[in-house]
């Protein structure tokens, strides 16, 4: 039985519990149960605050874990307690220092002599001490973003996603230090058993993660502009290409970006694409 710790509550919870269940582990998402088994994969689900999984996975109380890079390199460091397998392409955030907005900032030296608020004091004690430069972290937990307008701080060290925050408070952005993202870390003395049922799960997250941000594309396509259209859309492989009955025309079939889909939509269009449809994907089958 695998047991994968999750975190239990926020953005990243919801999106950990939506992987799961499109790779097919299905469980009952009952965040005031610690502990819950899915029905029908070999595995149970511990839900947990995030900044303890990365030790509950390094002890082996659960065998895997979905957490933020930002927290396992906040507990872990550079051990080798735990095995980061996969980055998941969701959770995006990163580690900065900020100031106040109407300070002057012209490098690292700023922060020589200065007192850093943070929830993340090795992280940043690193940092310091990888670019040689000496000054005071003040670790706190909750609202790190108020302290230099409440005089507890000088500058922070703290999680940003779209910024809204820092500017609420009078904080500008001056160094990124970690770009973090959701990983998938496992404990590195799994047992065989173990070992194998984590295999088929990753084979699965791979199939969703790979499906994730894709479309379907089928459209009629003169023969003469076939070549262009291939240019275009590459595909998984190469598209798939059928006659139609009318002569001189084709069908073609490809996979491409959702990033990328009005672009391509309109450059075929230019070339003679006609009946263009736009269908969601469910897997892709790596």
């Amino acid at each position: 039985m695998l047991r994968i710790a999750i975190q239990n509550k926020g953005r990243l919870s919801e999106e950990s519990v939506e992987l799961l269940h499109g790779a097919g582990v299905k469980f009952d998402n009952v965040k005031r149960k610690y502990l819950v088994k899915a029905r029908n994969f070999p595995t149970e689900v511990l839900y947990l605050r995030d900044d303890d999984i990365p030790g509950v996975v390094a002890s082996g109380s659960a065998n895997v874990g979905i957490v933020g890079l930002n927290e396992v390199r906040e507990k872990m460091g550079d051990s080798d307690a735990v095995k980061i397998v996969r980055k998941l392409g969701f959770g995006y955030c990163r580690l900065c220092l900020a100031i106040p907005k109407n300070e002057t900032y012209n490098g690292l030296e700023y922060f020589e002599g200065k007192r850093v608020a943070t929830s993340y004091p090795r992280i940043l004690k690193d940092f310091f001490s990888k670019h040689g430069i000496k000054a005071e972290i003040a670790e706190i937990s909750g609202s790190v973003e108020i302290t230099p307008s409440a005089g507890m701080a000088d500058a922070i060290f703290d999680i940003v996603s779209s910024g809204g925050t820092l500017v609420s408070n009078g904080l500008k952005e001056v160094e990124t230090v970690l770009e973090s993202e959701a990983v998938l870390i496992t404990n590195p003395k799994l047992s065989e058993e173990d070992q194998g049922i984590l295999n088929e799960l990753l084979f699965r997250i791979d199939s969703e993660c790979i499906s994730r941000g894709k479309k379907y594309l089928l459209m009629n396509i003169p023969t003469a502009s076939l070549e262009k259209a291939i240019e275009l859309l590459p595909a998984m492989r190469s598209p798939t290409v059928m006659p139609l009955a009318a002569e001189g025309w084709c069908s073609l079939h490809s996979v491409v970006d959702s990033s990328e889909l009005w672009d391509k939509v309109r450059k075929l269009k230019e070339i003679g694409a006609e009946g263009i449809l736009v269908l969601n994907l469910d897997k892709i089958i790596p």
